[in-house]
Order: C-alpha cells, then structure tokens, then sequence
C-alpha cells in the first residue's frame, strides 16, 4: 500500500503509516443536532466513509468514531421555542441523521459519543488545564489561555496577532468577553443562565464550551493520539486549532498523525450553510423537495455526485451538476447490473453470479489503476474515471447482445470486467439494485436452463450430495424460481 494523504498540519501529501501496524482510529466532529442534515453534511461524512471503506480494503481494521453535540445554543433556542427539553430536541435529530445519512450508503461509525455522556470527562480535562497553568476561573466560568501554548496556529497556520479577538466560540457573548484576561482566550466552561439546562460541576452549575467536548470525547474513548482526525474545512479555526491546544499541552503528544479536512459545497460559489439560508437537506434532494429541480434524486447519483470532486476542493451544488450525476450513475448502474441483465445471453452459470461480487487480482490493471488514484489522497475522481471506463465497455457489449444476438468478447472477460466494477463500485459505496421488471434472469430466463439445474439438482440429491443441491435451490431462488419438492419424487417449480 502507497497511500499518501494531505495533512492541514504539514500542508503537504505525507505516507500514511498507523500508528499500530494493522490497526487505523479515525474520529471525525459530528453534526450539531438541532435540524436536518444538508448537502455539506452529507459530503464530510461521505469522505471520512470512503477513507474507512478504502482502508479496510487495504487491510486495515478501522476504529471510526463519530460524535454528536447535544449541548448548544440552538438546540436550546429550538427546545424553548417547541417547548420541549434540549434531549428531545437531540433525539429527534440524531433519528432524523441516521435515516437520511443510511440512504447514501453511509455506514454507521462504530461509536456516537454524546456531549451529555462525557461531562465528567470534561470536568477532569478542565481541572487538569487548570493544574498546569493553561486555564483559569472566574466567576463560575473557565478560560483556556491561548498565549500559554507556544504551538498555538500550528493547525491553521494563523499568528495571534492575526486573528480578530473572541473568534474562539461559537456564540458571542460580551459578558463574558469580558472577564477574560486576554482577548484571544476561549470558554472551557460557562456559567449558568437562569432558566437554561445546567451541570454540577467544581465551578458551579454551567455547560461546557464547544471546544472542549471533542477534546474531552477522543480523551475518553480513544488515548492520547489518534491516527486521522476529519472535519470540514470550516472546523480547522477554531475549534480544531484550539482541540490542539488543550490536548498537547497535556499529553506532550500530537492528538493525531494526520489532520485531513474536506471542502466546503457552495451554492453558486457562496457556502451552503444553514446560517446564510442556501442550504438544500438530504431529505428534500432525495424526495424530490428541491425547488430547482422538483424530482426526486436517487440517493447513488447524490453520492457519484460528491465523488466526482476530490475531496479537499470546495464543490459547487448547482442544478446543472446535479443532472449531470443522475445520468453518470445512470451509466454505472447500467454496468453494475449488466450481468443480471445479460447472464442468460452469455450462458453465465448460475454459480457465478453472486450477491457479492468477487474481489479482483491485485494484478488486475482496472484495479491497479483504482487503488494509484485512491492511493493518492483519495483522488476519487480518477478511480471513478475507472468504473466509467468499465461501465462503457459493458455497456457496449450490453448493446451488441441485444441488437445483434452476440459479443465481441467472450463470456469469461466480460464476467470479469463485471465483477470488477461491482467491486471496486462498492468500495466508493456506489451500489445498484436490479430492477425487477428489466431482470432478464428473473423474469426471462429460458426454461430450459432452469430444467437442467433441477436436473443437476435431482442427480446431487442421488448422490447425496445435499450441499450442492441446496446450493442449486438457493441459486434458483435468488432469481425468482421456487423449487417445490413432491411426495411421488417428482420437482415442481414456479416464479415468484
């Protein structure tokens, strides 16, 4: 494996090594849940879910972690204007984020910490801070002191004496600002608002401030030092800039090898965000709620769509893109699918066609070419550039057998050039269902084909071979044909 990733830390592609031979932890910053998830949501998550799916492929046992914030000013305000708790509101969304992300074929990471779950945690790394000098207290709240860490801007290259006073949270809050003994510090922990939900903690009741929970949830779950740590583009200043800082210090080590940060989806060159009111939800792309183009969208062209731009540049959501991943997949889809549709045609056994497909040589030279684009800082473009290729020349045979009754391949190059797209398809996360009424080995498949394995069926079961029988009857009923032994020894079959 060659894999190189681009660093925000170094600024440059480095060689991936784990830290652990074998064995890769990946945390990525969660979505704030208080509203549905839009396209720019979709697209981080979408690369950290590539990253996983390529790693495992090379070998690796990945640990992802991906956490949520349930504590936050517009949860709140959402809470009191719905008249419900902040967890009610939390609730809601965390559902609302696992039904439209699972529709793109996001896996699910192997852990969502919550905020709410690691209050302790958080109590302890501020108290530790606090111990060696790098935070204070007043008056119930809790500063990090920014001119305490030398390395401070490391992350985003900035100098202190560049950065515009009280850009380390997320709210302004003059009250506060002003307690500071520096202009550059940032919450740890706040001090209650009447009315608003609060904690016990060694400074009295309050919350914690953004910056730490992530800090505090990679601590807890994960150690010291993490191999990836991912997020938007947005999060490298400040939050990510300040998780160094209140980690390091500590610790002595890097709180991950490699800071990998994706760009941003704009809308006609300005950034999709719920802030400025451009945004476009999951849910509506995907049911057909999007006003500049009112029909629903299928889930694999929004992903090819991401896909398409690497991940690092910003990439713009316009209509006329949009169309443009609906008949790319289009294409994909038909190669995906080719031998469903064509295996009778090519008297392709019934054995080899599985429900997945089988993994490619890695002499092979379609998935040479794959694994050098995603080997290079996921370039998913040029490995896509790949299944287009391998879609195109299945579907020109496709087009050959149906219109002239033959291929200019054999059978066997053609199995292979299939199975290797659904492959190499399937480690991007791009993955197509027949539909049924185009499925030629359901819905045309020749009789006689189907009398021949029953009859093979018929000779294992003489020869007490139940395992190849039962193999054949499974065969027969992953493409709509019943088997239905009866009491005289005659078989029976018929289309479901």
């Amino acid at each position: 494996m060659n894999l190189t990733l681009h660093s925000t830390l170094t600024n440059q592609k480095e060689p991936f090594i784990s830290l652990r031979p074998g064995h890769v932890v990946m945390y990525c910053c969660g979505v704030t849940v208080y509203d549905n998830c839009h396209l720019g949501h979709a697209r981080s998550y979408m690369v950290w879910d590539v990253l996983r799916r390529y790693l495992k492929w090379c070998g690796y046992t990945v640990r992802y972690v991906q956490n949520f914030t349930d504590i936050d000013d517009k949860i709140l305000h959402r809470a009191i204007v719905e008249g419900v708790t902040m967890q009610e509101v939390s609730d809601r969304y965390i559902n609302a984020y696992f039904r439209d992300i699972r529709r793109l074929n996001i896996l699910d990471a192997d852990e969502y910490p919550r905020v709410t779950e690691h209050i302790s945690a958080i109590h302890q790394l501020i108290q530790a801070l606090e111990q060696q000098g790098y935070a204070y207290a007043i008056d119930g709240d809790v500063y990090y002191s920014v001119r305490q860490f030398s390395e401070y801007g490391k992350l985003s290259g900035r100098k202190l004496e560049q950065l515009k006073a009280g850009a380390g949270g997320r709210v302004a809050d003059d009250v506060q600002d002003q307690k500071k003994r520096d202009p550059f510090d940032f919450a740890l922990w706040k001090s209650a608002k009447p009315g608003e939900p609060a904690w016990e903690s060694p400074w009295g009741l309050g919350r914690p401030g953004w910056h730490i929970e992530c800090s505090a949830m990679i601590r807890a779950r994960l150690g010291e030092t993490i191999d990836i740590h991912g997020g938007g583009g947005d999060l490298v200043f400040p939050h990510h800039e300040n998780e160094i800082a209140q980690s390091e210090v500590l610790t002595g080590q890097p709180l991950a090898r490699y800071w990998l940060h994706n760009g941003m989806v704009t809308v006609n060159g300005e950034k999709m965000s719920k802030s400025l009111g451009n945004f476009t939800t999951i849910r509506d792309l995907v049911d057909g709620g999007w006003a500049d183009y009112p029909e629903p969208v299928d889930p694999m062209a929004v992903r090819l769509f991401v896909l398409q731009g690497h991940y690092r540049k910003p990439l713009d959501f316009t209509k006329d893109a949009i169309v443009a991943s609906i008949n790319g997949w289009q294409t994909l889809k038909a190669g995906i699918l080719f031998g469903n549709h064509h295996r009778v045609a090519l008297s392709w056994p019934f054995a080899s066609i599985q429900s997945s497909p089988q993994e490619p040589s890695s002499e092979d030279p379609w998935t040479k070419r794959f694994q050098s684009a995603m080997d290079d800082d996921l370039n998913t473009s040029g490995a896509l550039a790949v299944l287009f290729e391998l879609a195109k020349a299945l579907q020109r045979e496709g087009n050959r057998l149906v219109h002239e009754g033959k291929s200019q391949s054999s059978p066997e190059l053609l199995w292979q050039q299939w199975q290797t797209l659904s492959y190499l398809a399937q480690v991007l996360g791009l993955e197509a269902k027949a539909d049924s009424d185009t499925d030629e080995a359901t819905d045309k498949l020749d009789e006689a084909v189907i009398t021949d394995l029953i009859q093979q069926r018929q000779t294992a079961r003489q020869q007490r071979d139940f395992i190849t029988a039962d193999d054949i009857r499974a065969q027969l009923a992953a493409v709509g044909i019943t088997v239905v032994d009866q009491p005289d020894g005659a078989v029976r079959w018929h289309r479901h």
